[in-house]
C-alpha cells in the first residue's frame, strides 16, 4: 500500500514541477510513465530502508545540529540514485527538486504506514520499537508487591526543564496542558519543592540523579586549588562532578539497576544513555550518547519530519523576535545569530530523539527512565517564562506527555509517569539592561580597575527607601564608584601591595541572576578584611548597590558573613530569614548557610535584588527569564506523582509533616523510594576505588580531555 501511494505521489509531483521527469525525451504512454514511477517509488523505497541506516550510523560523529540540516540533501541523493537506476534513463531531476521530492515522499510514506497502523497494536507497537532500535523486549522481574513478573511497575520521571510550579499551574489552569490537568484530576498530586542557592540544572539533575550537589555553587565556577573553570554544560566539568558525586555517595546513581538516562547532564549510572553531555567526554566510537541520533534518524521519515520541524522552528523564532522588536517589548534581549538554530535544536532535536528513546525503553520494559526535555528553559531564557513564545511550547510539551502516555499502554508492563522539574525561572530585565554595566564593570570599578568608557554614565535606577547611615553608605558608595569610573582609562589599576606578575585581575562569572566573584592571585578564599585591605571600595560598591539584593563573604573576625544594603551585616552563623534575606523568602538562610561550607565557594557571592510585589530579578546575562540564584519562581519547580505512590514529603529524612521537601538530595531520596516500590529495592554501586581508578565507575573508558578556560 505504501508503495503504492508513493507511485500515485511522485506521478503527481513529475506533473507538477517541471525539473521533474518520467518520461523519455519523445514521450511515453501513460502506462510506460505509471511503470517507471513503479520502479523510481520502488528503488527509492529500498534505498531509504537499506542505505539511508548506514549513512546515518557513518554520520554519528557530525554534530546533531549540521545532521539535521544534512538530511533533505542526502534524502535527495537517494532519490537521484533511485531515478539513475530507472531503465532506459527514463527518470530524471535537477538536484534542487530531488530534494523537494524526496522530502514530499518520504512524509507522505510515512504518514500512510502510520496511518495503516492505527487500528493494528501489533503493527504500531513494531513501528515504536523501530524508532529507538529495540528488537525485543527483555524480562522484567516481580517487585516488592508480590506481582508476577509480568505485572511490577516501571518509573519514567519525565523533566520538563526550567518548567516552575506557579508555571505548571498556569497552563493547566489556561488549557494548554490537558494531559497534565487530566492527569491531576484523577491520578496525580502535585507537590512544590525548593531548590538550593544554586537553582540551575547542573546542581539540581546532579542531586536528584546522584543523591549529591555538594561543592556547586553555581551553573559556572572557578576553582583555585586547580586553575580550573568548571561549566555545568560542558563535558569535561560533567564528567568531573559526576565522579566526585559517585566518590561521596559511594553508589553509582539513581538509574544503576536497569535504567536509561536520555537527554540529561548526567547518567544517573544508567547502562542505556543518549544525548547525555558527560557521555561526551568520551572520545571514539565507544561514544554511546550518539547512539540516540541513530536510534531515530535511521527512519528517513523520521529525519525529514524532524528536518522540516527544525526549519518551522527556526523561521518561527525569526518572526516571534522580530514581533518584539517591532512592538519594542520591555525587557527584550538580542535573538539574532545563531539562536534561532539553537532553540530549534532544542525545541525539535532534543525533544524527538529523548522521546523516541523514552517511548523504545518503554517498549523494552526497563525498570527506570530518565529524560529531560528542555524545550520551555530554552525558549523562556530569550523570551521570557510568561507569554505567547513560551505558551507555545507547553503546550507542545503536553502533546510530547500525551504521546508517552499513550505508548505505556502498549508496554510490557504497566508504567507509572513522573513528571517534575529542576528548578523554575524568575522574569526580569537584565542587570546590564537595567543599570548600563554589567556585573564585571562593577567589580573592575570597585577594584579601582580600568574599566570601558560606556560604563562611566552609569546609572543607579531608582534609590529604594533609605534613613539615616543607610543614605550615608549608599553616598559613600556611590562616590566610590564615580571615582573609580573616572580613572584614566590607561591605568592597570595595579594594587601596591599585589606582587607584579600575580594574576590579581577578579575572575567575575554569572550564572544567572548570581554571581561569583575569585581573586586567582590568592590561593585560598579571601576574607572581607582581606578584600578591604587590597580593594577598599568594592564591597561597599556592590552591597550598596540597588541591582544587588547581598553578598556572602568570608570573615577573619565572624567567619562569613553576609552583606546588604544601608550596611547591613549579619554573621552567617546568626542568619535568619529576616534582615537582608527577608525578601528573599523561607529557607533563603538555610541555603546561603549550605553554600558557605562548599570547599570552592567563591570569594564573593553576589545575589541580585528580587522585587516580591513583581517578581522579578536582574540576571547578570543576557537572560529576561533567569535561574541560578535566590529570588522568586526559579527557586520553586515541581513534582508530578501518581497517587499510587507514597506523599513525597512525610517519609524523608529532617522533614517534619507538612513541611516543603527543600534540596535535590531530598527528591533524590524520594525518587529512590518510589522505584522501591515500584520494582524492589534498587541495589546501589558500591564503591571504594582508589583515586588512580575512579574513572573506572564513569561513562568513559579513557582519560577525560580537559577543556579550555575560555
Amino acid at each position: 500500500m505504501v508503495w503504492a501511494v508513493s507511485t500515485l505521489t511522485m506521478l503527481a509531483l513529475a506533473g507538477l514541477l517541471p525539473d521533474f521527469q518520467l518520461q523519455s525525451s519523445d514521450g511515453d504512454s501513460i502506462t510506460r510513465t505509471a511503470l517507471t514511477a513503479v520502479w523510481g517509488a520502488g528503488a527509492f523505497g529500498l534505498l531509504t530502508a537499506l542505505v539511508w541506516p548506514v549513512v546515518v550510523r557513518a554520520l554519528l560523529l557530525v554534530p546533531a545540529l549540521v545532521l539535521g540540516l544534512l538530511v533533505f540533501f542526502l534524502n535527495g541523493s537517494l532519490l537521484l540514485i533511485a531515478l539513475w537506476l530507472v531503465p532506459d534513463g527514463r527518470g530524471a531531476a535537477d538536484p534542487e527538486t530531488a530534494v523537494v521530492v524526496a522530502a514530499v515522499m518520504s512524509a507522505v510514506a510515512s504518514a500512510t504506514s502510520t496511518a495503516l497502523a492505527v487500528r493494528d497494536d501489533d503493527a504500531y507497537r513494531r513501528r515504536l520499537y523501530r524508532l529507538a532500535d529495540r528488537k525485543r523486549p527483555r524480562a522484567v522481574t516481580g517487585g516488592p508487591g508480590g506481582g508476577g513478573p509480568e505485572t511490577a511497575p516501571g518509573t519514567l520521571f519525565l523533566q520538563l526543564d526550567g518548567v516552575g510550579h506557579r508555571v505548571l499551574r498556569d497552563a493547566v489552569a489556561d488549557g494548554l496542558m490537558p494531559t497534565v490537568a487530566e492527569w491531576l484530576d484523577s491520578s496525580h498530586r502535585l507537590t512544590p519543592w525548593r531548590t538550593d542557592w544554586s537553582s540551575q540544572t547542573g546542581a539540581s539533575q546532579l542531586g536528584i540523579l546522584h543523591g549529591s550537589n555538594e561543592d556547586v555553587p553555581a551553573f559556572r565556577w572557578y576553582e583555585k586549588d586547580t586553575g580550573r573553570l568548571m561549566v555545568s554544560n560542558r563535558p569535561a566539568s560533567a564528567v568531573e562532578l559526576q565522579r566526585r558525586a559517585i566518590a561521596r555517595t559511594g553508589d553509582g546513581g539513581l538509574l544503576t539497576v536497569d535504567g536509561a538516562s536520555r537527554g540529561n547532564l548526567f547518567s544517573g549510572g544508567a547502562d542505556q544513555l543518549a544525548l547525555v553531555l558527560s557521555m561526551a567526554a568520551r572520545r571514539g566510537r565507544s561514544n554511546r550518547s550518539r547512539a540516540g541520533y541513530f536510534a531515530y534518524f535511521s527512519d528517513p521519515a523520521n529525519a525529514v519530519r524532524t528536518a522540516g520541524s527544525f526549519v518551522a522552528e527556526t523561521v518561527r523564532e525569526v518572526a516571534q523576535s522580530t514581533r518584539a522588536r517591532l512592538r519594542k517589548e520591555t525587557p527584550r534581549v538580542s535573538r539574532g545569530g545563531t539562536y534561532p538554530f539553537v532553540r530549534a535544536f532544542a525545541t525539535v532535536v532534543e525533544r524527538d530523539v529523548v522521546v523516541a528513546s523514552v517511548i523504545g525503553d518503554m517498549l523494552a520494559g526497563r525498570t527506570a527512565v530518565y529524560a529531560d526535555l528542555v524545550a520551555y528553559d530554552e525558549v523562556a531564557h530569550h523570551s521570557g517564562p510568561h507569554g505567547h513564545d513560551t505558551d507555545r511550547v507547553l503546550a507542545r510539551l503536553d502533546r510530547s506527555i500525551a504521546l508517552i502516555a499513550k505508548v505505556a499502554e502498549h508496554a510490557p508492563r504497566p508504567y507509572r509517569i513522573v513528571l517534575l522539574s529542576d528548578h523554575g525561572q524568575s522574569p526580569g530585565e537584565t542587570f546590564e539592561g537595567a543599570y548600563g554595566l554589567t556585573l564585571r564593570d562593577l567589580v573592575r570599578a570597585g577594584c579601582g580597575l580600568p574599566v570601558s568608557r560606556r560604563v562611566r554614565r552609569t546609572r543607579w535606577g531608582h534609590p529604594q527607601t533609605e534613613s539615616g547611615g543607610g543614605s550615608e553608605a549608599r553616598d559613600a558608595a556611590r562616590d566610590a564608584l564615580r571615582s573609580a569610573l573616572h580613572r584614566p582609562v590607561e591605568e592597570d589599576g595595579e594594587q601596591p601591595d599585589e606582587p607584579v606578575g600575580e594574576k590579581s585581575e577578579p575572575v567575575v562569572l554569572a550564572s544567572g541572576n548570581l554571581g561569583l566573584v575569585s581573586f586567582p592571585g590568592v590561593p585560598h578564599r579571601m576574607t572581607r578584611e582581606e578584600i578591604d585591605r587590597r580593594h577598599p571600595a568594592l564591597l561597599r560598591t556592590l552591597a550598596n548597590h540597588p541591582g544587588i539584593g547581598f553578598l556572602l563573604v568570608a570573615s577573619a573576625e565572624h567567619g562569613s558573613v553576609v552583606l546588604g544594603p544601608g550596611g547591613a551585616e549579619v554573621p552567617v552563623a546568626e542568619l535568619a530569614d529576616d534582615g537582608p534575606l527577608a525578601v528573599f523568602g523561607r529557607g533563603a538562610a538555610d541555603a546561603v548557610r549550605r553554600t558557605d561550607g562548599f570547599p570552592h565557594v567563591a570569594d564573593i557571592m553576589v545575589n541580585s535584588m528580587y522585587d516580591p510585589a513583581t517578581g522579578t530579578v536582574h540576571a547578570f546575562e543576557e537572560q529576561i527569564g533567569s535561574h541560578g540564584g535566590l529570588g522568586g519562581e526559579q527557586a520553586h519547580p515541581f513534582l508530578l506523582s501518581p497517587v499510587e505512590l507514597s506523599e513525597p514529603v512525610p517519609d524523608v529524612p529532617d522533614v517534619t509533616d507538612g513541611a516543603e521537601l527543600v534540596g535535590a538530595e531530598q527528591v533524590h531520596q524520594v525518587l529512590r523510594r518510589w522505584l522501591w516500590e515500584c520494582a524492589g529495592p534498587q541495589v546501589p554501586l558500591e564503591i571504594s576505588p582508589p583515586t588512580s581508578d575512579a574513572e573506572a565507575f564513569l561513562p568513559v573508558d579513557r582519560p577525560v580531555v580537559p577543556e579550555k578556560n575560555n
